[in-house]
């Protein structure tokens, strides 16, 4: 007789969990930190925090939890739907757009079929991917980034799912909406084009461009967006989908009800009309890419310049290097991302924090190279 865990699908137990960034409470615990002295840019979070109006909108939402959220999500549909010129029937709601990733992977893949993404992209890809028992073909990446013409080439019969993000998490890279369409033009319309664009905000005006107008045009088109990062709602967790009706149809077929809670609706519909705040976030993150990207310089460091709130670099030449400095960085009380398993072993990537915050690693990472050198 199998054992009861072995009952699970192979493919469920081969699943690799997705390891988050280290929380404040953790490092505080484990190394006996102060907390007040201790900073964070592990997860690429809005450093702002919350705007006042989603604050507002929240403790307004508070007096009525006795209450199951709006399972459709009516009032935020019509807002985004409003926003972006397409119809409400066209969104659909997420518990972060990482459950609209997943969505997406449920709706359309299943054993024998295969997902085309590339190397150096997000770490849910792969998971969704393999949570539907369907195969990764992923493209290797040039010069970190997307090789488009490498996804033509590897989409097959069997592909039902390309995932793209951009800007891309974790190298920071970013495809120009030329090369976008010319590749969307190429792909053919059984295949489904997920467009992960939870850094969009974060884009210099001469590089914004608004893919939820190509949706009439590519039915086979996807874009994801988060409230999670600009937007900073970030434990609320919300996200939406622009897609055809057809596809969001499907998509919500396998969503869970109630999957986005009554203050984090509420948050985010605030969190739309809330320009300022968000002109805000881009400004410190603009200044704080500088400077961080200045530090690094400053240092000798290689590194991926960014497109998003956050940057990869070169901690060392060894496999160990990376992880032997972020643990450095921790014992000095800074919190980054190590990415080894991204297969990138030699490498960190740093959020964009305020600008004390983004000082404190760049004092910090002197000291944390030295240990390297030294062991």
């Amino acid at each position: 007789m199998q054992k009861l865990t072995e009952q699970s699908p192979e493919f469920i137990r081969a699943i690799a969990p997705y390891k988050a960034g280290k929380p404040v409470s953790d490092v505080v615990r484990e190394l006996g930190l102060d907390p007040n002295t201790v900073v964070k840019l592990a997860s690429n979070e809005n450093p702002l925090g919350l705007g006042e109006k989603a604050k507002a909108a929240i403790a307004q939402a508070a007096m009525d939890l006795g209450r199951y959220p709006d399972a459709n999500g009516f009032a935020l549909k019509a807002k985004l739907a409003a926003r972006h010129g397409v119809k409400p029937e066209q969104i659909t709601l997420g518990n972060g757009s990482n459950d609209v990733l997943e969505l997406a992977a449920k709706a359309f893949l299943t054993q024998g079929t295969n997902a085309v993404f590339s190397q150096y992209a997000f770490a849910v890809y792969p998971l969704a991917t393999q949570g539907c028992g369907a195969e990764s073909k992923v493209v290797p990446a040039v010069c970190f980034t997307h090789d488009l013409d490498g996804f033509l080439n590897a989409i097959d019969s069997q592909t039902h799912v390309v995932f793209i993000a951009n800007p891309n998490n974790p190298t920071g890279t970013f495809l120009p909406q030329e090369k976008l369409l010319a590749f969307l033009k190429q792909v053919p319309s059984n295949v489904l084009v997920v467009l992960d664009e939870a850094y969009n905000e974060f884009l210099k005006p001469e590089d914004q461009y608004d893919s939820t107008q190509w949706v009439a045009q590519f039915p086979n088109l996807l874009v994801s967006r988060s409230f999670s990062k600009a937007y900073g709602l970030a434990g609320l967790r919300v996200g939406y989908a622009v897609s055809s009706v057809e596809v969001a149809d499907l998509m919500n077929r396998v969503r869970q009800p109630f999957n986005v809670n009554s203050l984090a609706l509420a948050a985010a519909e605030a969190a739309i009309d809330d320009a300022e705040f968000l002109q805000q976030t881009y400004e410190v993150n603009l200044k704080g890419l500088e400077q961080i990207e200045s530090g690094l310089k400053f240092l000798g460091l290689e590194y991926v310049p960014s497109y998003g709130n956050f940057v990869l670099f070169k901690a060392g030449n060894t496999d160990d290097a990376g992880m032997k400095v972020f643990d450095a960085l921790q014992r000095l009380g800074v919190i980054v991302r190590p990415v080894n398993g991204y297969g990138l072993p030699q490498w960190l990537r740093v959020s964009i924090g305020l600008p004390h915050e983004n000082e404190a690693f760049l004092v910090a990472l002197p000291k944390a190279l030295a240990s390297l050198q030294a062991s």
